[in-house]
């Protein structure tokens, strides 16, 4: 079963963190609680096939990054956002540009264990800012679950996913930070808002 995820999805989840009333310190890798509306296990995410904001339709956007990770997986990062509660949510697609179809490798979800036990995920990505030199992780809900794209296992060739990532927002003056995620190489993007 596929999922798809939108960056309006998660600023949702942004509002419902701020509103649980957490704390998150410059480096922290927690945020708040999970999604109301869905029961399934990736409830940090809201699933659906609802519209996309309109600065992200189509193909028009050029995209901040473009990186190519492993058989022939391509990531491309189309927006950071800082929000105002603050956090930075990077939005984009995952795409299968090979002409079979691709096992996710697991590696995408890092190595701790907390973010593993909740499935295939996103949450291996980090952002570094280089200037404060400080490293920030994927968010995670009250029950460990990362605050990204969750759910995904396969694409087929030529397929695409829209995927988002929430992160603790770097100091205001921090404008470009290094996004990595494993098995891909890093790439500088420029954080807006």
């Amino acid at each position: 079963m596929r999922m798809r995820f939108t960056a309006k999805a998660g600023r949702g989840m942004v509002a419902l963190t701020v509103a649980a009333g957490l704390a998150v310190g410059a480096t922290a890798c927690s945020g708040g609680g999970g999604d109301d509306k869905k029961p399934q296990n990736s409830a940090s995410a809201s699933q659906g096939n609802g519209s996309q904001p309109s600065a992200q339709e189509g193909q028009a956007e050029e995209p901040l990054a473009e990186v190519k990770g492993p058989s022939g997986l391509l990531l491309q990062l189309t927006s950071a956002v800082r929000d105002a509660g603050g956090f930075i949510t990077v939005s984009g697609a995952l795409k299968n540009d090979s002409g079979t179809e691709v096992v996710v490798p697991s590696a995408l979800s890092g190595n701790e264990t907390e973010i593993i036990n909740n499935g295939l995920s996103l949450g291996g990505a980090t952002l570094v800012d280089s200037k404060s030199k400080k490293r920030y992780y994927v968010l995670r809900d009250t029950e460990g679950r990362p605050l990204t794209t969750t759910g995904f296992s396969t694409l087929k060739a030529g397929e695409s996913i829209d995927v988002f990532l929430q992160f603790p927002s770097p100091p205001a003056d921090t404008t470009d930070v290094s996004f990595q995620l494993p098995l891909f190489p890093s790439a500088v993007i420029k954080v807006s808002g």
